[in-house]
């Protein structure tokens, strides 16, 4: 039989003798590993408990979805259509495309199944988008968002709502003094395009002195300009017309209903004239979280107004906003900043030592256990082994006690309670009584 090396460049030999490499998750798109499932699911709920407080439901809808969705919403000259987008025909030579971003199979599903027209609506929604980009520090090819969406709202109010919502959720989770607010308006359609005009005319005066990324998107995507991130090409925005001055008397009034929000509320913001969102859907208002201690991937939440997607997709003219946050990079931050409570991990309460041929009985007990305490952690040994090693395990496992159950308990319909965590005797008892004490020590 052909020796298994179990190293990471393992060389697996098949009983055909053929040479078989091991293989690997597709760059970019990592495993989530029981160790640290435990802290997704601590900021999964936090989330989740802040968002319900607010009033908002979870949708779920499919990963992949018609290429049409995406280059209708998102654009076609943007760099998530062009460059970074999983597409591919399928069987029934249809073009298909796993979803870059949620806000557009949102809309889609609603209007789908009817729950826009004459209604209010508030939406999140959680899990995997996919986008081909180079991985690198908090950001990979498979990445997790939760986002929010609010429809059918058209004053600035909801607008507010969604940064007091992430306000609350960044002190559930102690990052507020971590994070910061930017926001901005990029004002009605009509108003941003005799922006985008100025903006062209000034850049294409100086078109040579430009970064190539961006004198590619002078002709495709020129708001992106703004949020460059070359330092030169910076510079020269300095003297670009501002787009604050092209905003037309809604668009002000709305910012500035939305900023009365915030200062009422005590939110601290930074208006930053450059920031734009990197979809074409979005207007009016556009907000960021941002941090400094993740180096360049600093946004940690994201979004704004896009009033006129709905009807873009077939629907009727209906208001919207919404945000999504990258739970990788908040993942990421937690960790950089040692905000991780150490209560999540999970701890069984107790452990069961099995002794012999007792099986049956020692799985019985545990299931008793499970009936009477609902929320129970108990983690019952499996597989044999030394008293000794058994008790290493129970030790190292951090459970408050062991119960043994040998052939004696066995026959006597019993079990040993043995205290890990204090310095007190150990006691056998009949299950019924083990309950009682069990209940005395669990609400300790």
């Amino acid at each position: 039989m052909p020796h298994l090396n179990n190293s990471p460049s393992t060389i697996f030999i098949s009983i055909t003798g053929n040479v078989l490499k091991k293989i690997q998750a597709i760059n970019g798109m990592n495993d989530l590993l029981p160790e640290d499932s435990a802290l997704w699911q601590y900021l999964e709920s936090t989330v989740a408990t802040c968002l319900q407080s607010y009033g908002y439901r979870e949708i779920r809808f499919p990963i992949l979805e018609k290429t049409e969705l995406f280059k209708r919403t998102i654009g076609e000259v943007t760099d998530i259509v062009e460059k970074e987008m999983y597409t591919f025909t399928d069987r029934g030579d249809r073009s298909v495309t796993l979803r870059p971003e949620g806000t557009a199979s949102c809309v889609r599903a609603c209007e789908e199944h009817g729950l826009l027209y004459n209604q209010t609506q508030r939406l999140w929604y959680a899990g995997p988008m996919f986008r081909y980009e180079r991985p690198q520090k908090g950001r990979f090819r498979q990445f997790h968002q939760i986002g929010v969406e609010a429809f059918g709202f058209q004053g600035p109010d909801i607008d507010a709502e969604l940064l007091l919502l992430t306000a609350r959720l960044w002190k559930a989770l102690d990052i507020n003094d971590d994070v910061s607010l930017e926001i901005n308006s990029l004002g009605t359609f009509e108003s941003r395009e005799r922006y985008k005009q100025a903006l062209v005319d000034y850049l294409t005066a100086i078109k040579d002195q430009l970064d190539e990324d961006s004198q590619r998107r002078l002709q495709t995507n020129p708001l992106r300009i703004l949020d460059s991130k070359n330092t030169e090409t910076q510079g020269l925005l300095t003297g670009a017309p501002v787009l604050s001055d092209y905003l037309c008397d809604v668009s002000r009034a709305h910012f500035e209903g939305f900023k009365a929000i915030l200062d009422a509320a005590g939110v601290t913001y930074r208006v930053n004239s450059k920031l734009v969102r990197g979809l074409d859907y979005y207007g009016y208002t556009v907000f960021e979280w941002v941090t400094d201690k993740l180096g360049a991937q600093g946004t940690v939440c994201a979004g704004g107004r896009y009033n006129g997607l709905v009807e873009q997709l077939g629907g009727k003219p209906t208001p919207a906003v919404g945000f999504a946050m990258g739970v990788e990079r908040l993942i990421l931050l937690l960790q950089t900043l040692n905000k991780i409570p150490q209560s999540i991990q999970p701890v069984p309460d107790i452990y069961i030592l099995v002794v012999g041929e007792v099986h049956p009985y020692a799985l019985t007990v545990a299931e008793r256990l499970r009936e009477h305490f609902p929320h129970l952690r108990c983690l019952t040994h499996c597989g044999g082994g030394s008293m000794k090693s058994q008790m290493k395990k129970a030790d190292k496992s951090q459970a408050k006690i062991a119960l043994l159950i040998g052939d004696d308990e066995t026959e006597t319909q019993k079990v040993t309670i043995k205290y890990l965590r204090e310095n007190k005797d150990q006691q056998t008892l009949l299950l019924a009584d083990a309950i009682a004490q069990l209940t005395i020590i669990l609400e300790k």
